[in-house]
């Protein structure tokens, strides 16, 4: 896979590159396919009916779902609870409708969620879960001749999403405390994405910070992808009534725990959501099923299982974070369901595969600035009880 205007580039020296660095397409600059992609120095395997979209991809790699029993895992972000049984009677109760299509809009899901953050049902739009969500945003809103501007550490779907659909992007460097400061996006740009809670690192941003950052920004879109919010952190949604170009993102998946369910919903101004419908209209009428609708819909109307889960998880990360701290770590300050820690003189790959082999998910992100730390989900009590025994056993 060589480009006509670049030298080529052999296998061998591609894979020192992407062993050294976690190399990955480059769109910062405009580059739409790069000499060699990691899915070929990967597997080796392509064909030549590939188009070239797929030669310059390197697709997101999700957290291990491990296949065996017993396993405390960490790894994902996964609420540790469950769904309200609710949810698990209402999907019980779909289950006749399953022969039928389901409501393409899924109007009564959006109709639950307007009505839980005071908007209108033609202000929400629902995908299959907060990834197709903003896997539509970026293709709908986000491309065009200036730069799309995120942090450098974040969540690494983003790039992925640029290289997929041709956007340029320029990543925006977190502080040395690793925060995100809303004075270094004061650049030309063409939109702007911001996780709020930030992941991997946990740290939330004030709602004034956030109405700073989209009243300096007029002409661009703002987009806040709150999949970590309920945890502590402060929601804009509030702001989408005075600021057209502000676009919220969020997920079931974490609070309401339903990661296996797939459901995600964003929240703006009529003509945003207008755009994701039409993407979505030429994509996939139906991109919720009739037992994800039903199930969605229960969670979010079961307030007091929601609150009574995420304060339990709330809680948890607090003893984590000072356990944690007792042992040595460093715990950048957190208001999701997940902690950013590492150790003072433990390296993190290196504790990541301990705590594998001993029965402990943990994930690892081998990027620069980042290498040392460890993101840990928080779990039940004994989960986080678990963690700190075998950690303190290899410290």
């Amino acid at each position: 896979m060589v480009r006509t205007d670049a030298p080529a580039v052999s296998i061998a020296e591609a894979r020192r590159e992407w062993i050294g660095t976690g190399w990955r397409a480059d769109f910062r600059q405009g580059l739409a396919y790069p000499t060699v992609t990691r899915s070929a120095v990967g597997s080796q395997i392509m064909s030549r009916f590939w188009s070239s979209v797929v030669h310059g991809l390197s697709p997101y790699v999700p957290g291990e779902q491990p296949k065996l029993d017993g396993v405390v895992k960490l790894n994902t972000n996964e609420n540790p609870y469950g769904p309200s049984p609710r949810v698990l009677a209402a999907i019980a109760s779909a289950t006749e409708r399953l022969r039928l299509y389901p409501d393409p809009r899924a109007s009564c899901l959006r109709e639950t969620i307007a009505a839980r953050y005071d908007v209108a049902p033609e202000e929400v739009f629902v995908g299959n879960g907060s990834d197709e969500v903003l896997a539509h945003t970026f293709q709908a809103l986000l491309k065009h001749d200036a730069p799309l501007l995120f942090p450098d550490i974040t969540y690494s779907f983003y790039p992925v999403y640029c290289g997929l659909y041709g956007i340029r992007y320029e990543e925006v460097p977190l502080d040395a405390a690793m925060r995100v400061q809303i004075a270094d996006f004061r650049k030309p740009c063409s939109a702007i994405l911001l996780p709020n809670p930030n992941a991997p690192t946990g740290i939330g941003l004030p709602r004034e910070a956030i109405e700073a950052l989209v009243t300096e920004h007029p002409d661009q879109l703002v987009v806040i992808d709150e999949a970590y919010v309920d945890f502590g952190a402060e929601s804009a949604v509030s702001l989408v009534a005075r600021h057209d170009n502000l676009l919220i993102v969020q997920t079931l998946s974490k609070s309401r725990a339903l990661a296996g369910l797939r459901v995600g919903f964003a929240i703006g101004q009529r003509p945003l959501i207008e755009a994701l419908e039409r993407v979505k209209g030429s994509f996939n009428s139906y991109p919720l099923d009739c037992l994800a609708i039903a199930g969605a819909v229960a969670a979010i109307k079961d307030d007091a299982w929601f609150q009574e889960t995420r304060e339990r998880i709330i809680a948890n990360r607090e003893s984590l974070v000072r356990a944690l701290s007792e042992l040595g770590f460093e715990v950048l300050p957190s208001v999701a369901n997940f902690v950013f820690a590492r150790h003072r003189s433990r390296g993190g790959a290196h504790l990541a595969a301990q705590l594998r082999e001993l029965g402990v998910l943990v994930r690892h992100f081998q990027k620069l600035r980042i290498e040392d730390f460890l993101r840990i989900t928080v779990g039940t009590e004994d989960q986080c009880s678990r963690l700190i025994a075998l950690a303190s056993s290899l410290i």
